[in-house]
């Protein structure tokens, strides 16, 4: 099945009545919406949650109350994230114009093989589908483009251009607090945009060297000698057995760009760094390290072009997909200054734990319909096992607006049960 007819495939089953993947018809009229509010964060990290700087709930934080003991009146997000977009002590770098909230819709389903996710929030303007490119200037090809976080974006140097995106994190029961503190468990200074680690604190950092990480990225306490300090890591062996024992959190990434156009989400885990699922995702890099040349260039005769140019930013969709528009990279091929290629390639190819879910984005009217598939009863040491009955802590992100890291909206901590009473509950189909 070729790109578009696998989209359209998927589009029918977004819209309304469909045959799902078992086949079960899903009415997703018939099937509750959950309200589930974002809001900005800005560098609201695990440390400054505990800090003086949180001067009215530090203590309530340190003694692990939830989060929602405190922010429980009504509109409070919208009000919290309106603030922190405007910039202050949280946000160094206010974007212009950025919302600081959005109304996440959660529907859910499940029948006997998968649960079935819908979610729906506007954007602040148009669809985010493209990341990054690799640009020719002549004689190497450099970065064009990047999040409106970005200094040199934001100075007007290079253009604002980053996918859209829509995560769940997912834990068990067994990732001790995640039910009170959500996603703040696992954003530490030392991250990109918070207060970040210098390529040379890492690099001389041993349980980075034994992590083989070459940066600080999502972490959750339990991993560290020291929670608040990034660089307090536990051994490899230690980390080994706190994931045997289930103490992760699962992370579910739809992403505009790299994972939609093949059809899924991406897979991954939060224990000492934000890892992929084992085995083969759905995108790759573009780049040859060696050559320090792109690995894939557009099909001419599939695509119409073996790159792309500046001005075809946005006006079209610039998927570059295994098996649909990609061939080998040519040197030779005439390259001139101007041309573009995308910095990471597509495939349908997976392999491993790192493909289970499936998934697809519709756009329409300022609006995503995203739907992402997932396996019940899941067996892979990197996955939370959804079932029929149980319940799950979860917490959602969407970024859009040419952004990323920290630039995200968040929400505090639901519960999902697959045919049991929870905050969302997922229908059982017939």
């Amino acid at each position: 099945m070729n790109k578009r007819a696998f989209i359209l495939a998927f589009a029918a089953l977004i819209a309304g009545p469909a045959l799902a993947a078992d086949p079960a018809a899903i009415d997703w009229s018939k099937i509750p919406a959950a309200k589930v509010p974002l809001f900005y964060p800005g560098q609201s990290s695990y440390e400054w949650l505990r800090s003086d700087g949180h001067k009215d709930g530090m203590k309530e934080v340190k003694r692990g109350d939830s989060c929602t003991k405190c922010h429980d009146e009504p509109d409070e997000e919208r009000k919290m994230g309106s603030k922190l977009a405007k910039g202050g002590s949280l946000e160094p770098m206010p974007v212009k114009g950025k919302d600081g909230y959005k109304d996440l819709a959660v529907q859910a389903a499940f029948d006997a093989k998968n649960a079935y996710f819908r979610y729906q929030w506007k954007t602040h303007g148009k669809a985010g589908i493209e990341y990054p490119y690799y640009r020719f200037n002549g004689k190497e090809w450099k970065v064009y483009g990047g999040p409106r976080l970005d200094k040199d974006v934001q100075e007007g140097k290079q253009p604002p251009i980053y996918e859209d995106r829509l995560t769940m994190m997912l834990d068990d029961g067994k990732v001790p607090m995640f039910a009170n503190q959500g996603c703040w468990l696992t954003c530490h200074d030392g991250e990109r945009d918070l207060k970040t680690a210098t390529k040379e604190e890492v690099a001389a950092n041993a349980a980075m060297k034994a992590y083989k990480k070459e940066d600080v990225r999502k972490y959750l306490p339990d991993t560290r000698t020291n929670p608040s300090d990034w660089k307090t890591g536990k051994s490899v062996e230690e980390i080994a057995k706190i994931k045997a024992a289930g103490g992760f959190v699962d992370l579910i990434q739809w992403r505009a760009h790299r994972s939609n156009p093949v059809g899924m989400a991406d897979d991954g885990y939060v224990l000492e760094w934000r890892n992929f699922d084992a085995g083969k995702k759905m995108f790759d890099s573009n780049m040859d390290k060696e050559t320090k040349q792109p690995k894939f260039m557009f099909d001419a005769a599939k695509f119409g072009a073996k790159a792309v140019t500046a001005d075809q930013v946005g006006k079209k969709d610039n998927f570059l997909t295994k098996g649909v528009n990609a061939v080998p990279f040519d040197p030779k091929a005439g390259w001139k200054e101007g041309d573009m290629l995308p910095r990471y390639v597509t495939t349908k190819e997976v392999e491993g734990s790192a493909g289970d879910n499936k998934a697809t984005g519709n756009w329409k009217n300022g609006t995503w319909t995203v739907v992402i598939i997932r396996p019940l009863g899941l067996a892979n040491d990197d996955d939370k096992a959804l079932k029929a009955g149980g319940v799950y802590n979860v917490g959602f992100a969407v970024h859009d607006d040419n952004i990323t890291t920290r630039g995200h909206f968040v929400s505090f901590v639901r519960t999902l049960g697959l045919g049991a009473k929870a905050d969302i509950q997922a229908v059982k189909l017939p």
